[in-house]
Formats: structure tokens, sequence, C-alpha cells
């Protein structure tokens, strides 16, 4: 961060002119469609990694335009970090898109969300199942110790059109092995990217690669049992209820926070 960053982020902390306002620390994009970034944490925020928050900018009309976001920066980071597609018309990421360090985000102090380690039973191994920004709630998670205090495997699973929307995974997959709190356990971790229409090493849709057995094939594991196996899913409506539906034809039942069981998906979506 330059010298002019820092202190532009420094003032913004001392006087915030947004309710319930966070100051932007960090920008990356990715892509055209594709941006991550980091804002300063609210000191009364406590969440569990997975969840998700409100968060947005001041409207046109001087009100608050919020959406669910999910947090991508596990419970125990310092700062907040945000994982956003670009929507060239959306009323919220039209805008968001175009953030600075500096500037300010509002970000609402109440987690809520279903992609959490609580809402799933004890078992051997987990499957996180991503498109698209649908990794964020993955990304927190895959940093938390906890998550490799509970599963002996992990498999996440990213499903994109093309091979540069796949970075942002790819790298946090690629630091965790010198990450000072889950470096011990990153040979834990199978990832398993995807593409769907720009050539890689392995394309296919993940409903497509699961129901074939591609998938199982290529990581030598048997099929979703759940007796042994819990599933995450993140990502389209559409993917979420067809791997729903696979879940369920293969013995799985799904959980919540107040009744935990074999898979959850998650439910917001931003625009």
């Amino acid at each position: 961060m330059t010298k002019q960053a820092a202190v532009s982020v420094e003032t913004a902390k001392k006087a915030p002119v947004l309710p319930d306002a966070q100051t932007v620390t960090s920008v990356t994009h990715y892509t055209d469609r594709l941006f991550s970034f980091r804002v300063t944490r609210p000191q009364s925020l406590r969440f569990r990694s997975g969840e998700f928050v409100m968060i947005g900018l001041l409207g046109e009309t001087g009100k608050p335009l919020l959406r669910a976001y999910s947090i991508a920066s596990p419970s125990w980071d310092d700062e907040l970090e945000f994982y956003s597609i670009k929507v060239q018309d959306g009323p919220l990421t039209s805008r968001l898109q175009h953030i600075k360090v500096g500037d300010q985000v509002i970000v609402r102090p109440k987690p809520v969300g279903t992609l959490v380690l609580d809402a799933l039973l004890p078992a051997k191994r987990i499957y996180f199942i991503a498109t698209g920004t649908g990794i964020a709630p993955f990304a927190s998670l895959i940093r938390d110790p906890d998550l490799y205090e509970r599963y002996e495997e992990v498999i996440l699973i990213h499903t994109c059109r093309q091979v540069a929307e796949l970075k942002y995974g790819a790298d946090l997959v690629k630091a965790l092995k010198d990450d000072p709190l889950i470096g011990e356990f990153a040979e834990k971790l199978t990832y398993y990217p995807t593409t769907t229409r720009e050539k890689s090493p392995k394309m296919g849709r993940v409903t497509s690669l699961i129901e074939d057995g591609t998938l199982f094939k290529d990581l030598g594991l048997p099929a979703l049992n759940p007796e042994t196996d819990r599933v995450m899913i993140c990502g389209s409506m559409g993917l979420n209820l067809d791997v729903k539906e696979i879940c369920e034809a293969a013995g799985l039942t799904e959980g919540s926070n107040s009744k935990p069981a074999e898979f959850v998906l998650e439910k917001a979506f931003v625009g």
C-alpha cells in the first residue's frame, strides 16, 4: 500500500460518513467480470467462517443499497474480504466495481448463512462445490483451522467459464502451504478446478462430472456416501438445485443450523 493510500485509509477510519461504514484497504481486479476487495472489520462483528453479511453503498436517493455477500476471509482475520462479480447494469455492482483504497463501504455486522461447519454432522471428508463467485464462503472455510480438525479430506471443486476466472481460488490454494495457521494441514486439501468454455486440463460442468463418475475417478475416491461424505454447495440457483438432487439421490439429507445433516447450500445472491 502506498503512503498516500495508507493516509487516506487512516483518515477514513477516523471520520466515517456512512452508517456502518468500513474503509476499503485493498482492491484486486481479476477479469472484466471479477474482483475482490478488503475492508476494515467492525469491532462488534463476530462470525463463523462461511457466513454472509449485507454490504453496499448509498444509493442515489441517499438510502443504503445493500446485497448479501459471503465473507471470503476466515473468522480470525482482522479485515473482511469479499469476492464479487461486475454487473454493468447491476444496481450495486455497477458502482461497487469502481471502489478504491480509502473509499467507504457499508457493512451490516449481522452475519447469517447455512454454509457453516456446525450445520453438518461429523464425517471423513467434505466437498465444497462452487461456481464463479460462489467460491467466496469456501475461501473463508479453507483458511479456518477448525475445518481440518473436523475432516480428514477436503475437496474444493470450482467451476468457471474461463481459466482466468479460476485465478482467485487458485491463488488462495497455492498460498495455503505458507499460511502460518493452515500450512500444516494444506495436504488435506485437494483442489479440483474445471472450465466450461475455455480449454483447460479439466473441462465440464461439475454436475456432469459427478453424474458420470469422472470426478470420483479423477480423485481416486468412491461415490458420495452419507456415512463418509458431507457437501456444501454455492453457485447459481440452477447449480444449487441440480447438486441438491444429486446429493439426495445419493442418500444425503439437507442440513441446517438447527438440524445438522449431510449437505447444505447457500441461498443468497448478489446483483
